[in-house]
């Protein structure tokens, strides 16, 4: 792949509520960061030129927020070519978005569940395959966290699998949306992490969430990481070798410090495996 896909180690998402921190003394433990493009495009003043800097320091990734994959709205081919600009602007290799919606006429402020369906396989990947042609660039799409499953005729794996497959693109591999939806429906996530296509993770995702009963768990990223998650991590580098992650942290943001010591816990973890195993693989 094109070196501007070159990332590697533990990356944290950048948000402004970091970034006088941030700026103050940046963390050598981290690697790269993960931004919104949504939250960035089109900024400009002080707050771009302090993004600009920070481009300077890190790679970057984007984690989309609003292209609604699912949506029965057309794709926003508009909000593609502005991502594009963007990537190209500040060399950014890759683009990663949630396998969900969260529109239709207009925003509806969540991410919603696709159907598990074969009829919204092939929706899907169609849609994903047009991106791919729009980037000219790889693309990555994330298991997400869901809490009904309407019109379900596949599994959330066989439904995953499927529009991997048939897209032809890129996995997000969120570790934390594997545990909360194991006991949110009552699978066991060893197991389905076990059956993912490894060769098709780009990099992943850590993240705490809330525990509202026993068997419900809310993906707020809002919390620490437990040590549930912390386990799943290790299985997942033990099955498919060391790849690039990222401890998410959007709400509840405490001081920077407090998030270093998770990524220096990622790090510690990516170590014991790397001694063993050389690294599957850097985006490179």
């Amino acid at each position: 792949m094109d070196s501007l896909l070159s990332i590697h180690g533990v990356g944290l998402g950048l948000r402004r509520d970091l970034l006088d921190e941030l700026e103050a003394t940046p963390p050598r433990q981290v690697d790269f960061m993960e931004v919104a493009p949504e939250n960035w495009i089109g900024v400009g003043g002080r707050l771009g030129r302090r993004f600009r800097a920070m481009r300077g320091r890190y790679p970057l990734v984007l984690h989309g927020l609003s292209l609604s994959l699912g949506s029965p709205a057309p794709l926003d081919e508009a909000l593609l070519r502005d991502v594009k600009a963007f990537m190209d602007e500040h060399d950014i290799g890759i683009y990663t978005e949630h396998l969900s919606y969260c529109s239709d006429d207009g925003h509806l402020y969540d991410l919603l569940p696709i159907p598990f369906t074969e009829e919204a396989v092939h929706y899907v990947a169609e849609r994903i395959r047009r991106v791919q042609e729009i980037l000219e660039r790889p693309f990555a799409v994330e298991n997400v966290s869901y809490y009904a499953a309407p019109a379900q005729e596949m599994s959330e794996l066989e439904f995953l699998r499927a529009v991997l497959e048939e897209a032809d693109c890129g996995l997000l591999l969120d570790v934390n949306n594997i545990y909360v939806n194991s006991v949110n429906h009552g699978y066991d996530p060893f197991a389905f992490l076990n059956a993912l296509p490894g060769e098709r993770i780009v990099y992943g995702h850590v993240a705490g969430h809330y525990r509202q009963a026993p068997d419900l768990l809310v993906d707020t990223h809002g919390a620490a990481v437990i040590d549930p998650v912390w386990a799943l991590l290790d299985a997942a580098y033990a099955r498919f070798g060391v790849f690039p992650t990222l401890l998410e942290r959007d709400f509840n943001i405490p001081p920077l410090q407090d998030l270093l010591e998770e990524v220096d816990r990622i790090h510690a973890i990516q170590h014991r495996h790397l001694e063993a195993v050389p690294a599957r693989h850097a985006i490179a």
